[in-house]
């Protein structure tokens, strides 16, 4: 247990050195980390600081299921009024009560077949739902034809919504440059966002809250904008405001020509021939296809760019747009166009999103919360190192340089993953590091006793070793798997706390049975003791 080969020593002092080289970033200013990124190859990542050491903002989100559900029984009364009159099939009342979508068939020959149509409108295409299912239950009645949400299919919207939704809004706040934001569900439709060193909540909600649901529709000329104004809106129309103020309303069709969730990239951009700020975009295969046989059948027809129900703008189709890509103008400031860039690169949230809570935590608070965390950890660092060399001496020194290393890994290791350092988190630094005295103790006792029955100084320390190498790994794998499920299974601080506990077992064990050997394994082939320092 005392040799070491050579490269088994190279492979500890290499790991060492290179915590410390991870860990090193930590110890520099902002400004010499910049200087030392620009050499390309050495460190320069600090620990990310949570939310509660560095301040940020807190949001309690919830999804708005019930506009998914407008939506969804609006999609289907608008295909079902499609339907019919492709088929030329009489209806009256086609209505939305509730959860259903109801629609009176005028005559009894064409009963059968409006329901086949309204069945096959409602059956889930590509297996939304499972096979056998579907989102909707249909209720044929003498004339009458009722198509009933199911209640798994609005469970199912649900879910999926809720996960759309942290994914969009996740790429939302990276493009902002937020570090290591925190974006958990919470119940059944509920969102956390917590967006450490997030200085402007204003923004961040504004960012995480537009729906920025981009969609082109053609313009409904079938009736004055006047008439469409004292409400007379044609069926499968729809009459929505202009994004500019002094602009009167838009008469739209229905029916979406491409939607922005064929969208691939969008840039804010400035056009050098208007002299206008500008967001270009361009379309994936599919909906550069759309786009180009929609631009193709109606050229020289107005159409409308809407965003989030508000008409950006209508310009005309002068010829057929066949290369996928198009730009937006509407006023923009360079602000505007980044920031509509930003959402429509992230893509549409698949609802409204509520705001139900929130909470600023501010910089200066962090800073106390870090100026504390430091003070424990200091404190406690320092009482186990007075503790532990008066208890044993030179078997003690070697343990304290062993658990500066151990803190120094630790570090490195949060630097070099990035993962988040919160104030449970420091908790669990100084339980590890009382961890990792106690793997000491346990060996070092275990010398004693066995130098104390008579064996020589080199046996007493390899049987020391080799017989506490059990109990301290025993010990330290429960707690590993204790930290795990902590990690998979919590949220925010308990999550910070299992992070910094699982990353501290294994430098503990690392340094108090392998650094501290090595060191005692040293100091037996230089001095040969006969009596142990112990």
């Amino acid at each position: 247990m005392l040799y070491f080969s050579r490269w088994y020593t190279f492979s500890i002092i290499g790991a060492c050195l290179l915590g410390l080289l991870f860990a090193s970033p930590n110890f520099f200013s902002q400004r010499q980390l910049d200087a030392i990124a620009e050499w390309g190859f050495l460190p320069s990542k600090q620990i990310n600081l949570g939310l509660d050491l560095r301040g940020g903002v807190y949001l309690l989100i919830e999804v708005d299921v019930e506009a998914i559900k407008t939506e969804r029984l609006e999609t289907l009364r608008g295909d079902i009024r499609t339907k019919l009159r492709e088929e030329r099939i009489g209806y009256t009342g086609l209505s939305i009560v509730d959860d259903r979508v109801g629609v009176r068939i005028n005559r009894d020959e064409d009963v059968q077949r409006a329901n086949e149509l309204i069945s096959e409108l409602v059956t889930p295409r590509g297996g939304f739902l499972g096979a056998g299912q579907e989102e909707f239950n249909v209720d044929l009645n003498q004339r009458s034809i009722t198509a009933e949400m199911e209640d798994g299919f609005l469970t199912q919207l649900t879910r999926d919504a809720v996960r759309q939704s942290i994914e969009i809004i996740r790429r939302r706040i990276d493009e902002l440059g937020t570090t290591e934001p925190s974006i958990q569900q919470q119940g059944d439709k509920r969102i956390i966002v917590q967006a450490p060193g997030v200085d402007d909540p204003e923004e961040l909600k504004r960012i995480i809250g537009t729906t920025a649901k981009l969609s082109f529709h053609l313009l409904d000329n079938s009736v004055t904008i006047q008439e469409a104004m004292n409400g007379r809106v044609p069926p499968g129309a729809r009459l929505l405001p202009s994004i500019e103020e002094d602009e009167p309303p838009v008469l739209i069709k229905r029916r979406v020509m491409v939607s922005g969730e064929d969208l691939v990239t969008a840039s804010g951009e400035f056009n050098q021939q208007t002299s206008e700020w500008v967001v270009s975009f361009r379309f994936n295969t599919s909906g550069a296809r759309k786009f180009g046989d929609a631009t193709r059948q109606n050229v020289g027809r107005p159409f409308a760019i809407v965003l989030d129900d508000e008409v950006i703008s209508a310009p005309v189709i002068r010829e057929p747009i066949l290369g996928g890509s198009g730009q937006i103008s509407g006023s923009f400031t360079v602000d505007s166009a980044n920031e509509l860039a930003i959402l429509l690169s992230a893509g549409a949230l698949p609802a409204p999103l509520k705001i139900e809570e929130e909470r600023t935590v501010g910089a200066q608070l962090g800073a106390d919360s870090v100026a504390a965390g430091q003070i424990a950890a200091i404190i406690g660092f320092v009482a186990v190192i007075i503790y532990i060399f008066v208890s044993y001496g030179l078997f003690g020194f070697f343990a304290n340089i062993a658990l500066i290393i151990n803190v120094l890994l630790i570090a490195g290791a949060l630097s070099f993953l990035q993962a988040t350092l919160t104030l449970p988190g420091i908790a669990g630094i100084v339980l590890t590091i009382g961890m990792a005295v106690d793997a000491n103790v346990l060996i070092f006792e275990r010398i004693r006793e066995e130098f104390a029955s008579g064996k020589s100084t080199i046996n007493s320390i390899d049987a020391g070793y080799s017989r506490a190498f059990s109990a301290i790994v025993d010990a330290n794998i429960t707690t590993f798997f204790a930290a795990a499920i902590l990690f998979m299974l919590g949220a925010g601080p308990v999550r910070g706390f299992a992070v910094t506990l699982g990353i501290g077992i294994i430098t503990s064990v690392f340094t108090a049975f392998i650094v501290t050997r090595l060191m005692v394994a040293t100091w037996v082939r230089a001095r040969r003791p006969s009596v142990l320092p112990i």
